[in-house]
Parts: C-alpha cells; sequence; structure tokens
C-alpha cells in the first residue's frame, strides 16, 4: 500500500479544523468561572450537543481503523456494539436519566455514595481515573499518533503524542466540559460527513449495486448474528455480554455520561440521548459496510489496519482527502479531550472536594485546570511507551470486561431493587473483580477458553449473586435512604405531557424499532 500523498490544499483544510477546534476552546473559557461551568458546563447542556457530543465522544481514530479493518476480515458483527448502543441509550434515557438529573450529581460514583456508601464511590472512581488515563487517554493518543504515522511518515511518534495531548488538554483545561461538547458538535458533523462521502466513493466503484458490491463476500460477512464458535463476536456474546459492557460504558462511566449530566432540562438529557441513539445506527453503514466492501476492491491487504488507509489513498480526491483527515482527527481528540475532562472531574470532586473540606466554586474551578493539565502531561508521557508493550496493550483493553460485571451488577439492583446497601455494594465490587481478575489470568494461560463477552455475562450473573445474598443477610435499607435513588413508576412523568413528537420514550420507541429493522436487515 502506497503512503497518501497530502496535498497543500488538505493541510489547509486540517490547519482550518486545528484553528476552530482551538479558538471555540478559549472563546468557551471567557464564560468559565466555577467547577460547576468547567465540569458540567454550568448544567446548561442542550439535547442536540448532548447527542452530538455523545456520538462524537464515543468514536476515535481506533475505531474507524477498527471497524473497517474487523469487517474486512471477519465481518460486519463488530457493528453489534454501535447498534446495541442505541438499546442502552435509550434504556438509560428512561429507566436513569431521572434519577441522576434529580439527585444534582456532578460523577457517577457520587451516585454509589447516595445510593449505597462512600467507600464503593472512592473505589470505583479509583479504577475509573486510572483506566482513564493510561487505558483510554495515553491510549487514545498512542493510537492517535500510530494512525497519523501511516498518512505522515515523517512524524516521530513521542512528538506527535505530545501534540495531540497539547491541543486536546489546553482547549479542555481552558474552556471545560462546553468546549469539549461543543467542539464534539463540529467533530460530529465532520466524522459524518467525511465518512459518508468515503461510503459513496467505495460503493460508486461498483456502479451503485448493492449485488456487485456483494456478491463475492463470504458467507456471513454480511450477517450482523453469529455461530456460538464465531472467534469475532459469537451470538450469545451479543445476547449476553454487549449489552451489559454497553450499559456500563454508556450509563455507569463518566467519560460519557458527564454530557447528560450537565444537561439544562431532564427534556433535554433524555432527548440528547435519543439523538444519540439515533446516531449510533450510522456507523453500520458509514464505517462498517466500506471496510466489508473493499475486500472486493483490495482482496490482498496483509491486515485489517490497512483498509481504511488504503481507501483512502485509492479513492479519495484532493480536498476530500483533508476532510477525511480532518474527520480522523476529530475523533482522535474528542476521545483524548472528553477522557480528560472526566478524569479531572473525578479527582476533584470524589477526592479533593471532601465532605469535611468544602472548596468554593472558583477555587474548584482552578483545581480542575491544574488537574486536567497534569493529567495532560502524565498521559502524554505515559502514550509512547504503550509501543513496548506488544499485544499487553490489547489484553489491557479486553480487560475492561474485568471491570464491568460487579459495576452493573449493583448499578441495575441498586436501581430496581430497594434492598441492599453499603457493605453489599463495596464487597460485591471487591469479590467480582477478583473473580474478574482470576478469569482473565485463566483466559490469557490458556486455562479457560471462552469468549470474552460470555466471560462478561457469567462474571456479571455471579456478581449479582453475591450482592443478592449479602443484601439478603443484612437489614433492609430505610426507605429514606432509597428515596429518589431507585426508580419507581412516575419518574419522568414531566416529559410525557409534551407533543407527541417530544415526548422521550416514544423516541426512543422509534429508535428502537429502526434497531429492529437493520437487525432484521442483517441477520
Amino acid at each position: 500500500m502506497e503512503n497518501t500523498e497530502i496535498h497543500v490544499i488538505d493541510y489547509l483544510i486540517i490547519a482550518a479544523y486545528f484553528i476552530v477546534v482551538l479558538t471555540i476552546g478559549f472563546w468557551v473559557a471567557r464564560k468559565i468561572e466555577t467547577g460547576d461551568d468547567l465540569f458540567l458546563a454550568g448544567r446548561s447542556l442542550r439535547w442536540p450537543v448532548i447527542g452530538g457530543s455523545l456520538f462524537a465522544s464515543n468514536i476515535s481514530s481506533t475505531t474507524l481503523i477498527g471497524l473497517a479493518g474487523a469487517a474486512y476480515t471477519s465481518g460486519i458483527a463488530v457493528a453489534n456494539y454501535e447498534w446495541m448502543a442505541g438499546v442502552v441509550l435509550v434504556f438509560m434515557s428512561f429507566f436513569f436519566l431521572p434519577i441522576y438529573l434529580k439527585s444534582r450529581i456532578t460523577t457517577i460514583p457520587e451516585f454509589l455514595q447516595l445510593r449505597f456508601d462512600r467507600r464503593s464511590r472512592l473505589y470505583f472512581s479509583g479504577i475509573t481515573i486510572l483506566l482513564s488515563i493510561i487505558v483510554d487517554t495515553a491510549g487514545g493518543i498512542y493510537a492517535g499518533a500510530v494512525v497519523l504515522g501511516v498518512f505522515f511518515p515523517e512524524l516521530v511518534l513521542w512528538q506527535t503524542c505530545l501534540a495531540l495531548a497539547l491541543v486536546a488538554g489546553l482547549y479542555t483545561a481552558a474552556g471545560g466540559l462546553r468546549a469539549v461538547v461543543y467542539t464534539d458538535v463540529i467533530q460530529t458533523v465532520v466524522l459524518i460527513v467525511g465518512s459518508t462521502v468515503l461510503t459513496l466513493l467505495v460503493f460508486a466503484q461498483f456502479d451503485y449495486s448493492w449485488s456487485a458490491a456483494t456478491e463475492a463476500l463470504p458467507d456471513g460477512q454480511l450477517s450482523l448474528i453469529r455461530p456460538l464458535d464465531d472467534d469475532s463476536l459469537p451470538w450469545l456474546g451479543t445476547l449476553v455480554g454487549v449489552p451489559i459492557l454497553g450499559f456500563w460504558y454508556w450509563a455507569a462511566n463518566q467519560y460519557i455520561t458527564q454530557r447528560v449530566l450537565g444537561a439544562y432540562s431532564l427534556k433535554d438529557a433524555q432527548w440528547g440521548a435519543n439523538l444519540g441513539a439515533l446516531l449510533k445506527l450510522l456507523p453500520l453503514f458509514i464505517m462498517v459496510l466500506p471496510g466489508a466492501m473493499a475486500l472486493n476492491l483490495f482482496p490482498d491487504l496483509e491486515n485489517g489496519d490497512q483498509v481504511f488507509p488504503t481507501l483512502v489513498a485509492e479513492l479519495l480526491p484532493i480536498g476530500l482527502t483533508g476532510l477525511v483527515m480532518a474527520g480522523l482527527i476529530a475523533a482522535i481528540m474528542s476521545s483524548i479531550d472528553s477522557t480528560l475532562n472526566s478524569a479531572s472531574t473525578l479527582i476533584v470532586h470524589d477526592f479533593v472536594a471532601t465532605p469535611e473540606k468544602e472548596l468554593s466554586p472558583q477555587r474548584l474551578g482552578r483545581l480542575g485546570r491544574m488537574t486536567t493539565l497534569i493529567l495532560m502531561v502524565i498521559a502524554a508521557a505515559w502514550a509512547p511507551n504503550i509501543a513496548n508493550f506488544g499485544g499487553l496493550f490489547s489484553y489491557l483493553q479486553q480487560a475492561f470486561s474485568i471491570l464491568v460485571p460487579p459495576v452493573v451488577a449493583i448499578f441495575l439492583l441498586g436501581v430496581f431493587w430497594r434492598r441492599g446497601a453499603g457493605t453489599s455494594a463495596f464487597w460485591t465490587l471487591v469479590v467480582g473483580h477478583l473473580l474478574g481478575v482470576s478469569l482473565f489470568v485463566a483466559t490469557q494461560t490458556g486455562l479457560w477458553d471462552v469468549h470474552f463477552t460470555i466471560n462478561v455475562g457469567i462474571l456479571t450473573a455471579v456478581s449479582a449473586a453475591v450482592y443478592v445474598t449479602l443484601a439478603c443477610l443484612r437489614p433492609a435499607p430505610p426507605h429514606e435512604k432509597t428515596e429518589g435513588l431507585t426508580w419507581e413508576p412516575g419518574l419522568g412523568s414531566e416529559t410525557r405531557d409534551l407533543v407527541w413528537y417530544k415526548r422521550p420514550h416514544l423516541q426512543g420507541a422509534g429508535v428502537l424499532v429502526l434497531t429492529a429493522l437493520t437487525l432484521i436487515l442483517f441477520w
């Protein structure tokens, strides 16, 4: 594969993108006065911004490369993570957002303190911060630098890592969540337009004929539901593992949920979540299918990671290459800025601003900016070292399945069952993570040969059993302790009196219908 030639016009388009992003960050910074402004945009976010930011923050450079690559090598089942996200967002919108917004929390671990105790909050927050910086932020910087190196071979890895961290870190520290979500809206538009253009150009190679584009593909390449023994994503993993991973990512992960916590109102939060759910149907069509069709165009690529760069190199004319490259950089930046902002929020709100040490809103804002810059330096310094770990880093990515099961168990049981208090939640986290580490080691050493998505379902069931057992062994918490923190009919009823097309639950139902049709089409 030849390296993509970048024309001066493409460079100008990429430079314009950087200028716009930095300008927005520092323009927004003028309105930042308090910690609430920095971390939650003053709780002023409207639904279009929330929906666009949810989509952009989830799409990283590895997503663009990985979705096309996985579709090329093993089929479109990788898109199950995308459409399932829409189902989870609708679920969160209806059941969890009314509780989150009513409790006025700033961080997701803060909810665990309200529902259970401070031990669970600090435990979960500490793990989330560590993984956010070492895996998410540093991983996003490293992956972005590697991907850019394909298009710009003259780039030096550590210098590229530093440049990406600096740009994202500076506008995030300056403008906080408001800067993150506003730039995410631009990034959403660039991502969708760039990916759509590339998809149309791929389809044009077959004269826009679906049969010509797909006739030579292997059996099952265009099937979302795969056999139980499938190495990439078996149907049982899609059923029991992907929804659990999705729930943690979209409903219990500070990195994502910070957008809805900053909503102006419940209806803005729910509309934004539903918009994000709708947008998550797009990757199948504009990021995954082009990778599958590329198998007919370039059947001899050595590995799937070459698919996206090859499509860009071979199909895009001058100008459009710059647009798609801007989309790629947008994906990189949206992931880095989001993880930096969320980790900073967790540190300041969960560990610095303790009940015994209340800080002024202005002090919280200053601490938040300082923390963001410090985390930026740590992530930038660590990112180049990931190259020395080889396959270990991919293990770290899969190791998120260790974190997820007990967390999902205590969130779901804590919200839908009044029984269970601090001890139940804390020890479920500890026992669940110890079991997860054991199963992970057994998998890596060959003692346990089960797909990790199925392991997620098994560990969640075991964690739930631990929680229920401990909850039944102790007295139930008083009703006033759980009131407003567990779901009950009538929560969020203020949005049910809106005009029918503005009712969040009907919007969500529409998204689920579209998802079902997509599943039927590509079953």
